[in-house]
């Protein structure tokens, strides 16, 4: 399902990244919010992303337990749609002039007080996903549940071993034998 969403992110991270490569573009686009927007959107999405999708796919390894699917579902969904009700306006409000961070008082009559107010339900709707995300961690680190060792059926070496991992200390002359 992620993987779906992930083309069209990159296709306009990367449309607006040329957009401002251009000298003649980034005059009209330099030191307003449009650069703003580009840059968050390239590192929430790029990175944050990432990080949860690593958070999902290792949370059974290191803890022996699986985050619930339905609220993982909840998380993302919020998250994402936030993330683009947060971002995308941004985008629209530096076309329309609006300067990084130097004001921060508008009005209607400014051009971006429709932007500006999409994107804070935009953050409010990403908080909201990510106390999606909190309470998966705490539900779940209070359950008792185990997971098997390859939960994922992954059918490779790190889920070959125990999840989770049992600690093991190996002296030097172990690891030189070895």
């Amino acid at each position: 399902m992620p993987s779906d969403l992930s083309p069209p992110l990159l296709q306009w991270e990367g449309v607006t990244g040329v957009m401002l490569a251009i000298p003649s573009a980034d005059f009209q686009f330099h030191d307003s919010y449009f650069v703003v927007g580009h840059f968050h959107y390239t590192i929430l999405g790029a990175t944050v992303l990432g990080i949860f999708a690593g958070i999902y796919y290792w949370y059974p390894k290191i803890t022996g337990k699986m985050l619930d699917e339905r609220l993982g579902k909840w998380h993302f969904w919020l998250f994402i749609i936030g993330f683009h009700l947060t971002f995308l306006p941004m985008h629209f409000a530096g076309l329309n002039g609006m300067p990084p961070r130097r004001v921060f008082t508008y009005t209607k009559e400014d051009g971006v007080f429709f932007f500006n107010s999409l994107s804070t339900i935009g953050a409010f709707v990403m908080g909201i996903g990510m106390l999606f995300f909190a309470w998966n961690v705490y539900k779940t680190y209070r359950s008792k549940q185990q997971v098997e060792n390859d939960c994922w059926d992954g059918r490779t070496l790190e889920w070959a071993v125990s999840s989770p991992l049992k600690r093991m200390i190996l002296t030097l002359h172990q690891l030189w034998i070895a």
